[in-house]
């Protein structure tokens, strides 16, 4: 519910405008990517029920304070504006994103310590049972991920936004009660949970820094003092202790990356993070171009519960193919199935109706250009129902402006008999990411189990943890290409360029899976 409600809650406080929302997107995909390995770290550090609650009361606390400080904000607007010259309203838009920002990285931690380490646990490193578990758990992130949308959208809709907000506060305090007390329950029943490897006691870089500094005859007074098994350092050098820690955050960092490049399922988890530079899913992006293609909004929900269905099925897809071929030929099956499907959405570019034309990138590339401004401008919307604005109108637009009519989706100032040539290309596009979405989830648990498998106990967190900044640096890309080419005319380009993409990804697993192949041959 928080991850949809949050961005509908940033396009309203900010007047229909997508930047509140990009900055939002900009600020997690950073946080993740630079304190990834130091979530996982923690994770690491840390007893598994002492991690998982803080993250669940984490979470769910910035969850609901920020729910109450949108409240305020939408309750009083008007003169929260006229406060400090507005500066008031910046000060609640950080504070806003600032939480969610928070409740995002303690989420990031409580999915690394259930899905990637507790879910292991449980099943007693049992692969068959881990494989179903895994398939279980993702079902139930599909099925919410349609309802939980649907149902905070009703009440917004039937309601207001500031009623919405009060459903999300309710829901959450409601939730971390029966979440904490479920987790409780689970760490009682498996007496597996409260049995961790240990860790390194101390941080090797930290520990080597002392000693190159006391070698060159600094005097420092160092006192060695051990508190539950952890070793704590006392000296006297001249480095100031803010620096020293982020000494240590920077060497944990480090390490957390080396970890992950050490592991032998390093090639698999970067293929599945290429998959993360795309713009074929039901995102923002792919919406907005749906829009600018005649598809109305009753279909689109259409067309995303479809979605949802072919992952349900990939889910059922994978626990098969897992027990009759195994894991790593899971994965090729998968990976072939998703890029055989990726070719539609290839074809779509070059199909009739497709509104992708180069001569829109002249410009980038030269300053001769023949053609008369009309003409130009009525290139631009040969397929395309034109934007109102100007040219940094974002793709999606504003609902304000749309006239929903029974088949058609139109803005305001076009004819009613503006239409696409063919709608041949949006239906290949649209057909090609459905149909790839079986692909997609069954390799996607495939990498997933993988990593669970093969990491061990003592650096599952810190490597899932790089694989998350992983992940978000990709997907980070791929806000940069839109950013590029914004305009529907250029969409084709970006469909290319995630097929490309895409194939990287796959093709980085099967080398894994040669390498995997082979080593097993060898030890047989």
């Amino acid at each position: 519910m928080w991850h949809f409600a949050i961005s509908v809650f940033l396009i309203e406080l900010y007047g229909h405008n997508l930047l509140l929302t990009a900055v939002f997107g900009l600020v997690v995909a950073g946080s993740v990517l630079l304190l990834g390995a130091l979530i996982g770290d923690w994770v690491d550090r840390n007893p598994r029920n002492k991690v998982a609650h803080a993250s669940l009361f984490i979470q769910n606390t910035s969850v609901t304070v920020c729910s109450i400080v949108l409240m305020l904000v939408f309750s009083y607007k008007q003169r929260i504006e006229q406060i400090w010259d507005g500066w008031l309203t910046v000060v609640c838009y950080t504070v806003v994103i600032i939480l969610a920002d928070v409740a995002n990285l303690a989420s990031t931690a409580l999915t690394i310590a259930i899905q990637r380490d507790w879910i292991v646990v449980i099943t007693g490193y049992n692969r068959g049972h881990l494989a179903g578990m895994n398939a279980t758990m993702r079902r139930i992130d599909q099925v919410t991920n349609i309802l939980a949308p649907l149902a905070v959208g009703q009440v917004m809709t039937l309601a207001s936004n500031v009623v919405g907000c009060g459903f999300i506060l309710g829901w959450n305090l409601v939730s971390l009660i029966v979440e904490f007390f479920f987790l409780s329950r689970v760490y009682r029943i498996v007496p597996a949970l409260s049995v961790k490897p240990p860790t390194v006691e101390a941080d090797q870089v930290y520990l080597e820094t002392i000693q190159r500094s006391e070698s060159q005859g600094e005097d420092s007074d160092e006192e060695r003092t051990e508190d539950n098994g952890s070793v704590q350092l006392k000296n006297g050098t001249t480095m100031p202790l803010c620096f020293r820690k982020f000494q240590w955050l920077v060497s944990t960092c480090k390490d957390g990356w080396r970890a992950y490049y050490r592991q032998p399922v390093f090639l698999a988890g970067m293929g599945l993070a290429f998959l993360y530079t795309t713009v074929l899913g039901f995102d923002c992006i792919t919406t907005g171009y749906a829009y600018t293609q005649g598809i109305s909004g009753s279909l689109l929900s259409l067309l995303m519960g479809v979605s949802a269905i072919t992952g349900l099925m990939g889910t059922m897809m994978f626990t098969r193919l897992r027990k009759t071929y195994g894991l790593i030929n899971t994965g090729i099956i998968s990976s072939c199935l998703h890029l055989g499907c990726l070719l539609l959405c290839v074809c779509s570019v070059f199909a009739p109706g497709s509104p992708m034309d180069l001569s829109l990138l002249g410009p980038y590339f030269t300053s001769n250009s023949s053609a008369e401004p009309g003409e130009l401008a009525s290139q631009r919307q040969k397929h395309t129902y034109p934007m109102m604005g100007g040219n940094n109108q974002p793709l999606l637009p504003d609902r304000s402006s749309i006239h929903w009519t029974n088949n058609t989706l139109l803005f305001e100032n076009v004819p009613n008999g503006t239409a696409p040539e063919s709608y041949i290309s949006i239906i290949l596009l649209f057909l090609g990411v459905i149909t790839a979405r079986i692909g997609l989830w069954s390799f996607d648990l495939t990498v997933t189990q993988l990593l669970q498998e093969t990491i061990c106990e003592s650096e599952r967190g810190v490597v899932n943890g790089v694989q998350s900044s992983m992940n978000y640096l990709m997907d980070l890309l791929h806000f940069i290409m839109v950013i590029s080419a914004p305009q529907p005319e250029h969409f084709g380009i970006l469909v290319i360029i995630s097929v490309l993409f895409i194939t990287t990804g796959h093709t980085m697993y099967f080398v894994y899976a040669h390498k995997a192949k082979r080593k097993r041959r060898l030890d047989t």
